[in-house]
């Protein structure tokens, strides 16, 4: 591919990079990704995968902006509240890189037509923070053959991992999500609108999960699959922890019993929720 002028550009620090440079570049502006959450996670991620050229983006949320939202979703505006959270992260993305093309699916994330949904994209990044939620992605994207980056915060703590479970491990797979987390809480623990969260914190996390994403999609780097990174804002401390498949995963393991979303009860009526 030809670049043009406005192109390299627009992408000048990643072409003199040589672990990118124009054939990187291209990979990326034909990448597609789904985004789950226009939130707190979904604004930053969003946002560095449009600047960074990612061809098509994916935003799926059923959420209206709240004024209570601005605190720390920095993609939405005053002027936005009371609009759907797809159509104003849409539209901000839009602005930064018309290049990029915005596919806004405003509904929320059910086993309903989910593994097809996730098999029009190459990589799931999760932003949702709903253990509900976490655990659907967990095994559509495991059932779709396709990665999941996943991010999680709370007060001042958040965690990242990647999961690529539906890859041998001699092709860089690792654990899913229940290997690491175990079976789905029947109780879940709070929610950051129980228990608050730092308005920076997302914006952190966000930022080291759109790196992983772009790094997924580039194959370059070391893999966040098998480690389980956490950080403390207050202490401004990382931690890395390394995670090993579970032989008794009910999806992965040696003798799994989930083939098909409709083995599981997820709790459907629950809503998405975006920290």
């Amino acid at each position: 591919m030809e670049f043009t002028d406005p192109q390299i550009d627009r992408y000048a620090r990643h072409l003199v990079l040589p672990e990118i440079g124009e054939q990187g570049q291209q990979r990326l502006l034909e990448s597609r990704v789904l985004v789950v959450g226009a939130g707190g996670l979904g604004a930053p991620l969003l946002t560095y995968l449009a600047a960074a050229g990612v061809g098509r983006l994916g935003v799926i949320d059923d959420d209206r902006v709240e004024l209570s939202n601005l605190q720390r979703q920095v993609i939405h505006t005053t002027g936005d509240i009371g609009r759907p959270k797809v159509a104003s992260a849409a539209d901000r993305l839009r602005a930064l890189n018309p290049e990029v093309a915005v596919d806004a699916h405003d509904r929320r994330v059910t086993r309903a037509g989910l593994v097809e949904l996730i098999g029009q994209y190459d990589l799931v990044a999760d932003g949702s923070d709903n253990f509900v939620t976490r655990y659907l992605l967990n095994d559509a994207c495991y059932l779709a053959g396709r990665t999941l980056v996943s991010a999680a915060i709370m007060r001042f703590d958040g965690q990242l991992s990647t999961f690529k479970a539906h890859l041998a491990e001699d092709h860089g797979g690792g654990p899913c999500y229940r290997c690491v987390f175990g079976a789905q809480p029947a109780d879940p623990k709070q929610s950051c609108a129980d228990v608050g969260v730092l308005a920076m914190l997302p914006g952190v996390m966000g930022a080291l999960q759109a790196t992983e994403v772009g790094k997924e999609l580039l194959d370059i780097g070391d893999s966040l699959s098998g480690r389980l990174v956490l950080y403390d804002a207050l202490a401004t401390g990382f931690r890395s922890i390394k995670t090993r498949r579970d032989p008794a995963c009910p999806l992965c393991g040696e003798q799994p019993s989930i083939r098909d979303l409709t083995d599981v009860s997820y709790g459907d009526t629950d809503p998405l929720c975006v920290a």
